[in-house]
């Protein structure tokens, strides 16, 4: 679905100020499963369901012993922090969606103030220990949130389940999107293809950092 036409640049693209250093990490995301089951999320959004949930949800419980030797903090953090410099104003309340085992979740907590942390894997919210972070077990596509109730959305290599998106944001509410590898990135979308999938009217700018890509997109209400 496209966004409605109107008035509002849908999306603008900033430069780049934080540089790449290094080679390009390796391309994990082409072939993953996992970006099969992003694009698939977007492209049929009546897919999702408790099966898949559950499937899901056991495979991130697995890997959550390890988690947090796959990546850097600094690559982890890089795309989100410029996000959050060049892309504000944020407002509370901060839900912060697949938050895993919180690394992403510390950043937030310490530029924005308190977060609600949701997971659907119970393994990865169990190592989440950030002060200032509630811990909630739930699935994106069905959030426990009220009707435009939520200032800030942040997805860091997460699913982008976008009714929801549009149905708990509160009016001048904001969207982050960021993947840390990029396009290598196993759950990876392009920053068109957030603003498409939304398929509201926005206000959305975008840019990368170092490997990382991001999008902030603002409903236009």
């Amino acid at each position: 679905m496209n966004p409605p036409s109107g008035d509002a640049e849908p999306l603008r693209r900033l430069e780049p100020v934080v540089p790449a250093l290094g080679p390009p990490p390796e391309d994990i995301g082409t072939g993953h499963p996992m970006r099969a089951v992003t694009e698939r999320i977007v492209a049929q959004p009546g897919w999702w369901g408790p099966d898949v949930a559950a499937d899901v949800a056991g495979r991130f419980d697995e890997l959550a012993g390890t988690w947090d030797t796959r990546s850097s903090s600094a690559e982890a953090s890089v795309g989100l922090l410029d996000a959050l410099d060049r892309g504000g104003p944020f407002a509370g309340p901060v839900v912060e969606l697949g938050a895993g085992t919180g690394s992403g979740t510390a950043v937030l907590a310490d530029r924005l103030g308190p977060v609600v942390a949701v997971d659907l894997a119970a393994a990865m919210l169990r190592r989440l220990d950030v002060p200032g972070a509630v811990r909630v077990r739930a699935d994106a596509a069905a959030l426990p949130f009220r009707d435009h109730s939520v200032g800030t959305l942040v997805c860091v290599n997460a699913f982008l389940f976008a009714a929801e998106v549009r149905r708990v944001l509160r009016a001048g509410g904001a969207l982050v999107w960021v993947n840390t590898l990029g396009e290598r990135t196993p759950i990876h979308l392009s920053d068109a293809a957030v603003v498409e999938a939304l398929g509201i009217e926005v206000r959305a700018v975008s840019s990368r950092a170092g490997w990382s890509t991001w999008v902030v997109a603002r409903p236009v209400r």
